[in-house]
C-alpha cells in the first residue's frame, strides 16, 4: 500500500504529497501521521519513493529510470539535502519517468543496497535497462539529474519519439 510520506520524514523538509511506501513496523507505529495518497496534493502526486526493503528493482525494467538515494542514517545531512532537492523540482522527474528509492539503513540487506555497495551517502540512476548510469558520492540538483538523464541513449530516443520534430 502506499501512503504519503510519514511525519519522520516529513521532518526532512519534503512536502507532504510526495508518495512512498511505508513499511508494516512504520504503519503500526503511528498511523496518524501517515496520509494516504488519494488526498494527496496533485503538482508532487506523481512522484513515488520508495523504502528499498520492500523493492525488488526488476519490477521497473523497461517501465521506470531509479534515483536511488542511499546513506548511512536518515540524520545524514546529504540525504536531508537530497531529499530536499528532490522536493523542490519533483515534475522534473516524473517527466523523465523517474522513481525515488531510499535506503537509510547501513545493516540492511535491501537488493538496492547489495547492488550497489554504498559507503556513507550515495547517489545513483540507473536507466530503464536496469543498467547503473551514475553513482555520486554527494547530493545534486534535479537539474543535474534530469540533465544527465536527458543525455541517456533511451531517454533521447523516448524525446524523438515523443516530440519527432523537435530534433
Amino acid at each position: 500500500m502506499r501512503f504519503t510520506l510519514p511525519a519522520t520524514l516529513l521532518t526532512l523538509g519534503l512536502a507532504a504529497a510526495m508518495a512512498v511506501a511505508v513499511p508494516p513496523d512504520l504503519q503500526a507505529q503511528d498511523v496518524s501521521d501517515v496520509v494516504p495518497l488519494e488526498s494527496a496534493e496533485a503538482p508532487m502526486a506523481g512522484l513515488v519513493i520508495l523504502d528499498a526493503a520492500d523493492v525488488d528493482l526488476d519490477q521497473f525494467l523497461w517501465e521506470q529510470r531509479i534515483v536511488a538515494v542511499l546513506a548511512d542514517s536518515p540524520n545524514d545531512p546529504a540525504f536531508q539535502r537530497q531529499m530536499r532537492e528532490i522536493a523542490e523540482l519533483p515534475q522534473d522527474l516524473v517527466t523523465r519517468d523517474v522513481i525515488v528509492i531510499v535506503d537509510t539503513d547501513r545493516r540492511s540487506d535491501s537488493p538496492l543496497r547489495l547492488r550497489l555497495r554504498p559507503r556513507g551517502f550515495m547517489l545513483a540512476i540507473i536507466d530503464k535497462d536496469g543498467e547503473i548510469k551514475q553513482r555520486r558520492p554527494a547530493p545534486r540538483s534535479v537539474r543535474e539529474i534530469s540533465a544527465n538523464i536527458d543525455r541517456f541513449p533511451l531517454r533521447r530516443q523516448e524525446m524523438l519519439e515523443r516530440m519527432p520534430s523537435g530534433r
